[in-house]
């Protein structure tokens, strides 16, 4: 199943001209392939087991909310979160 294109910039922005491999491994080749791809694991749930695991893990800076926002994007709802 073809999915949509996953495009991360903030990770270019912020560290693309002081680590410009970081940059692309995690804007290309995280969010770009692997965020992308529907064939095992839908976008839904994929947002699902990465919400679930940095709340296992304890962290709750601004990757665990870019990622509550994109699981609410991706049609999970608060009640499913909760």
């Amino acid at each position: 199943m073809a999915g949509k294109k996953i495009v991360q910039t903030a990770g270019r922005r912020a560290l693309g001209s002081f680590a410009p491999e970081f940059a692309h491994l995690n804007g290309d080749i995280l969010f770009g392939e692997v965020w992308s791809r529907n064939d095992l694991l839908s976008l839904r749930d994929r947002s699902l087991v990465t919400i679930v695991c940095l709340i296992a893990q304890g962290i709750t800076d601004n990757s665990l909310v870019y990622h509550l926002k994109t699981a609410k994007e991706n049609g999970i709802t608060q009640k499913e979160i909760a």
